[in-house]
């Protein structure tokens, strides 16, 4: 084998996201792409805002022979407007030096991961949690240990008081969560807080909490995410555009460094540096210059929460059990047989594509991300109560 042995590994494990997203493929040139009802993949279905658009044409036009090499924290006018942001969101006062654009939330989280990690290093994160969290705490030597949630995903503070060692360096959370939904109530965040300045001080190094934040904006029912920055000082945000304004292809993000954190430029420094070495040099240009204008923005989220509505009434009616969820556009049902993959390829057979709880560390669940046409819900939910009713 010509590839490194810890590539073979991965792809022969490969992600069973991307696995039901190729099965789609299959399936759909098999018996017809309206046919196949395909919720494996979080990719937004919702066009991106007009605002959007006419930003885009306006600056393609406006930025003849500008695309030279830039700060590797990205354009100083683009950060002061995120940073702008950003104070709104967190109730504390942040500027442009807190701030790194970045190739969407996985970069702004490798970033971040690169600077703070030591070889052999513990990233704790909740479980379920999003299956590249793994991949990025060993990009850079990290290792990465999971602490359960309660039942309805919320966060266990004994979990973590348990899990938290001498080698823990980050906490890495996701909040609205892929895949669950679950919002992390303001109360528990505090709670944490306290729990890593506590152990930061027992242990004599400083324990960083890394919130991970690409559907802040997905929320429903009058939901809120409450700021990390409020909750604990050594904190850091990455969060993208790709989700509040469905262009996830574009690639565009950016990483949030607490004003109050402790040894801060030493962070910020070391997450320019990062952002240059692993590959990214900067974020794409044109995309800093369009979202600069956009903050604040967001697709109609009404339209989500119309769908998880759908569902949720749909799945409920054909005896699911399942925790509404707050925001993102996912659910996480649980399966009636303890084998997630089982019960997932029985969907698969009525041509409904999800993706098991056990591809995020979740167990007895499986994620429908429900960013799908209306219709598309529809018409899955008679296959969906079928398979219920065939192993109640």
């Amino acid at each position: 084998m010509t590839i490194a042995r810890k590539i073979e590994t991965i792809l022969s494990r490969s992600s069973w996201i991307r696995k039901m997203f190729e099965e789609g493929g299959r399936l759909k040139a098999q018996h017809g792409a309206q046919n196949v009802f395909d919720f494996s993949l979080g990719n937004p279905n919702i066009a991106a805002p007009e605002c959007f658009d006419k930003a885009l044409a306006e600056t393609a036009c406006s930025c003849s022979g500008e695309h030279g090499y830039m700060p590797n924290t990205g354009y100083p006018h683009v950060r002061q407007a995120v940073a702008r942001h950003v104070s709104e969101e967190q109730a504390v006062t942040v500027d442009e030096n807190d701030i790194v654009m970045t190739c969407g939330a996985s970069g702004a989280l490798n970033v971040a991961l690169k600077t703070l990690l030591d070889p052999g290093d513990e990233v704790l994160t909740p479980i379920p949690c999003f299956v590249e969290y793994g991949f990025y705490a060993d990009n850079h030597g990290g290792v990465l240990k999971t602490v359960p949630t309660h039942p309805d995903f919320s966060l266990d503070l004994e979990g973590f008081e348990q899990a938290i060692t001498d080698r823990t360096k980050v906490v890495l959370i996701n909040s609205p969560n892929n895949p669950t939904g679950q919002i992390y109530s303001r109360e528990s965040l505090d709670a944490l807080g306290d729990l890593l300045r506590r152990k930061s001080a027992a242990f004599q190094r400083t324990i960083y909490l890394v919130s991970d934040e690409p559907y802040r904006k997905i929320v429903f029912d009058n939901h809120f995410v409450p700021s990390i920055f409020g909750c604990y000082a050594n904190s850091i945000i990455g969060t993208s555009y790709s989700k509040d304004i469905s262009i996830p292809g574009e690639r565009i993000g950016f990483a949030a460094v607490n004003p109050a954190a402790d040894f801060h430029d030493d962070v910020l420094n070391g997450m320019a540096l990062a952002n240059r070495i692993l590959g990214f040099v900067n974020a794409p240009a044109l995309m800093q210059k369009i979202i600069a204008c956009l903050q604040g923005t967001s697709v109609d989220i009404s339209l989500y929460q119309r769908k998880r509505d759908l569902l949720c009434e749909g799945l409920a009616d054909a005896g699911y059990t399942f925790v509404t969820p707050p925001g993102t556009f996912y659910l996480f049902p649980q399966t009636p047989i303890a084998d997630d993959v089982e019960f997932v390829r029985a969907l698969q057979e009525e041509l409904i594509l999800v993706v098991p709880g056990s591809g995020f560390n979740g167990p007895g669940h499986f994620r429908i991300a429900f960013c799908v046409d209306d219709d598309t819900i529809v018409k899955a939910l008679p296959g969906f109560k079928r398979v219920m009713a065939r192993f109640r």
